[in-house]
């Protein structure tokens, strides 16, 4: 029997429940890695993407916290750097989702958006992250001309990536919260 307060809430089982959910959501980041990097679209501006991994970010912020979400999307970008592209293309990753989520962990910090805005404001993020770290390896500002382009498919992704965040979020918070009792 466990010694707990009324009310308290119980952690996650053990350490062993923690590392099965963290593993699972790195495996579903990579694995929608993966699936985006095999969809072409056909676009004449570099940097646009679907952003699937973020849809792990949607949900993992709002099951484990920003910590947790932080972790899962620094080894999914390693992972996905050292497997499908370069270092090189892992700056630009990482540049783009430390942004995205600082913002996205902050505007559910003070509640201003519900999921699909806090993913709209990741999927915008995101892209001037990138285009910061492009600005800052290219030392020029010229890059910026792609950001009225990428702006608006960052609140489409976004938009859609958060829909469908915060129905998975509703799905599973119950069996989060069954391995918290």
């Amino acid at each position: 029997m466990e010694n707990r307060k009324p009310g308290q809430k119980r952690r996650i089982r053990g350490h062993a429940d923690k590392a099965a959910l963290y593993g699972l959501l790195i495996a579903l980041a990579f694995i929608f890695s993966y699936v985006e990097a095999l969809i072409p679209l056909p676009v004449p501006v570099p940097g646009i993407k679907l952003g699937l991994a973020n849809l792990v970010n949607v949900v993992g912020l709002y099951t484990v916290g920003a910590a947790g979400t932080l972790v899962v999307g620094l080894l999914r970008i390693v992972m996905v750097g050292f497997t499908f592209s370069n270092p090189g293309s892992m700056l630009y990753a990482l540049a783009g989702g430390i942004l995205s989520l600082a913002v996205m962990a902050l505007a559910k910090k003070m509640d201003w958006f519900e999921k699909t805005g806090v993913s709209i404001l990741g999927g915008v993020f995101h892209n001037i992250g990138q285009l910061s770290m492009a600005a800052w390896i290219t030392g020029t500002a010229g890059v910026f001309t792609y950001l009225p382009v990428l702006l608006v498919t960052g609140v489409i992704t976004g938009g859609v990536i958060g829909l469908l965040g915060g129905l998975v979020t509703e799905r599973i918070a119950p069996v989060i919260q069954r391995m918290r009792q």
